[in-house]
């Protein structure tokens, strides 16, 4: 199957119904739809929450419009009979991979369920089908105990969520698997761009490995792409380290700094991973744009980092996948609509004159 100049969208738009926004996906990325996240639904849909359905000691606050974890008492037998859970489906020996016990529940996603019916409906597999999931950094270093710090800061209950956000990984593979030829899974990672900041110095490059790869792992298990998205500059090495197929970035904003991680990229491509391209802006600079332009831009950072890394400009073309530079869920629906409408005219014509 050819990737080559693929097109697919990160997980958010602006629409609070599902079927307008399938519309909209299917019109643009046939190849590789993605159920859409709806944040303007409410609570239910935010980044984090969205994910913490089953989590042991999670607390959605209605009242507040916050999450957190619990972390006062006694939870040992609350943890138990997660891991009890996770062993049962995860396992590499004896695991079921049935992973249901993370499911992501209606309330907590409109787009799931409105994505598997329309497949089912539609009768053909597709080539690629997109899901998604928050990233064990992002989602631990955003939501808080019950004093307000970081949970990430609780090794204890920073290995839960990373397992059980592997699991939501697994579930969303096995519930699409049947409509379409392969899965590609995201890891959905914005805070890795403050990643060495002041905010975060005691964030350990290590630990950042090893929870990514450990969702990469569970991806993998069930032989799904593993894609990771940061909507910024970060250390793009970080992700190659941990095993990742698939590396987003914002092509728009931050197209010339993936070439400061040559050595990484080399190995990136020698495993046969490729680039995701954020090319088309998710911001208001959307209306000023025209597929000629975006074309040339793209066209002139592939010069670049081919140049500037030695990396063979076949092979980046090759490898080269087409996305926004971010979700849309923030953005005006006009402007969103645009985003994925130059999206999939833009990968027509980068198909068309590089023969793809």
């Amino acid at each position: 199957m050819n990737k080559k100049f693929l097109a697919t969208a990160i997980g958010s738009f602006p629409h609070t119904d599902a079927e307008t926004a399938l519309d909209v996906i299917f019109a643009s990325i046939p190849d590789a739809p993605v159920w859409p996240q709806l944040p303007r639904l409410g609570l239910s849909e935010q980044m984090e929450i969205q994910y913490s359905e089953g989590m042991p000691r999670a607390v959605v606050d209605r009242e507040k419009s916050r999450m957190y974890f619990d972390t006062s008492g006694d939870y040992s037998e609350e943890f138990g009979a997660f891991y009890e859970k996770y062993m049962e489906a995860m396992d590499p020996d004896s695991g079921s991979g049935d992973c249901s016990a993370m499911a992501i529940g209606r309330e907590y996603s409109k787009g799931i369920r409105a994505l598997e019916s329309r497949l089912g409906a539609d009768g053909a597999k597709r080539p690629y089908v997109k899901v998604q999931t928050t990233g064990p950094c992002s989602f631990a270093l955003t939501v808080t105990d019950e004093n307000k710090r970081a949970i990430y800061y609780n090794e204890e209950f920073r290995d839960v969520i990373v397992k059980a956000l592997a699991m939501k990984c697994r579930w969303q593979i096995a519930k699409f698997r049947p409509f379409a030829e392969r899965i590609i899974c995201f890891i959905d990672e914005p805070i890795l761009s403050a990643f060495g900041s002041s905010t975060y110095i005691s964030v350990k490059r290590e630990d950042v490995v090893a929870a990514i790869a450990e969702l990469v792992d569970a991806i993998h298990a069930d032989g799904a792409v593993a894609g990771v998205h940061c909507c910024g500059n970060t250390d793009w090495s970080i992700l190659v380290d941990a095993g990742a197929d698939l590396l987003n970035f914002d092509a728009f904003g931050y197209g010339e700094t993936v070439a400061l991680y040559g050595g990484a990229l080399e190995r990136h491509f020698g495993r046969g991973g490729l680039l995701a391209w954020g090319i088309v802006p998710t911001s208001a600079a959307i209306r000023e744009q025209t597929v000629e332009g975006l074309a040339a831009r793209y066209e002139s950072l592939v010069d670049h980092l081919a140049g500037a890394c030695g990396i063979d400009h076949a092979l980046i073309l090759d490898r080269t996948v087409i996305t926004p530079s971010c979700g849309t869920g923030s953005m005006e629906i006009a402007d969103a609509e645009k985003v994925l409408s130059i999206l999939g005219e833009l990968s027509r014509a980068l198909k068309s004159v590089h023969g793809a």
